[in-house]
Order: structure tokens, then sequence, then C-alpha cells
């Protein structure tokens, strides 16, 4: 079963150990931020830092496993057809877009939606760590360490396939910042296996 989340939006779930996620984008040039929570123990969590000392690269892919800041695997990407997502940058949230794009009224953001989807959960907004962000293309240059949020590169319909390697409480968003998704908001698709 097929289930869209609206743009600028997000949703909270369960995945059970041995199903598949596939996050879809399907218009195109859309971020989704993903989160993951051990359903037994909450206080487990994915982690960007430990993922990516393990992995010694900052792009992930087909076969790289997203670790919990326990060092346990949560996730497994099994398919992915753009190949190029972020898991450096934080979810944007009211203080992104207040200091970033200067709003005096911002938008609650990724980070916003992930508290309100996860509260029933039990999950804190202090609880929130680095999404694995589906899509998100952030190129750095290797000489300076600097980065720039670039349009996605996925086209309409690509996906990426995650398979639980726990029981898992998944927040996931359809992202709310204009520079990470070429100046519009669309919405985003996922499907349980």
């Amino acid at each position: 079963m097929l289930h869209d989340i609206a743009p600028r939006t997000g949703a909270a779930f369960t995945v059970d150990k041995g199903q598949r996620l596939t996050v879809i984008d399907p218009q195109g040039g859309q971020v989704a931020d993903l989160l993951a929570f051990n359903r037994s123990d909450m206080a487990e969590v994915l982690s960007s830092g430990r993922t990516l000392d393990y992995a010694s690269r900052i792009y992930l892919t087909t076969g790289d496993p997203l670790y919990s800041n326990r060092s346990n695997v949560m996730l497994r990407i099994v398919e992915d057809m753009v190949g190029r997502h972020d898991f450096l940058l934080t979810p944007c949230s009211a203080d992104t877009f207040r200091i970033l794009y200067g709003d005096d009224q911002p938008h609650r953001g990724c980070f916003g939606n992930l508290a309100a989807a996860l509260e029933p959960y039990g999950v804190t907004p202090d609880a929130i760590p680095v999404a694995f962000n589906c899509f998100m293309n952030v190129p750095v240059n290797g000489e300076t360490g600097t980065f720039t949020v670039e349009p996605p590169l996925s086209r309409a319909g690509d996906h990426i396939v995650f398979e639980a390697e726990q029981d898992l409480v998944i927040g996931l968003t359809a992202c709310s910042a204009p520079l990470s998704n070429g100046g519009s908001f669309k919405p985003i698709a996922y499907r349980i296996d």
C-alpha cells in the first residue's frame, strides 16, 4: 500500500525487522528526512556519526548499513536509484528558516514536523538526531570542506529501499526547506513491504 506525505509535513510509523521501506519521490526534486528509533528502546536512534565513521565516506548507497548510536545496524540500503543522499545536515527547523532565510514567521520545518509525528511514540524534540536526508544533494569541496545545498538529482518515480534490521519507529518528511528542494515543495510517498 502506498502512503503519501503532503508537502512540508511529516509522518511516523512502525516497520518490523525484515520489512522493506521504500521512499519514493513521486514528482522528482524533493527531499525526505528519515529518522529511525529502536521500537523496544527508543533511546537507541539512527546515528550519522557512527554510520559515516564506519563507512569512511559521506555518500551512502546500495549495500550500506545505517548504524545506531549504539553501533547496531538499524537499516540497510538495498536499492538506490539516485545514489546521492545527505547524512550531514540536521532537519530544517523554525530556527533554520529564521537564521538562514531571514523569515520572521518561520515554518516549523522538518524538525517540527518530526517532533509532532513522533510525540505519540514518546520522542521528545531533544531526542531528534541528524536525519538521513533521502535525495538531498550536498556536494562537499574536498580541499576546503565547504559545502553547498543543490537541487536533488532524483527524478519523478525514483526511490530508495531500506531493509529494517530491527523493529523500528520511523519518522519521515516531505522536506520544508526551499534550498534543499530547488525552490519548490512536493509530496513524498512510501511503501512498507
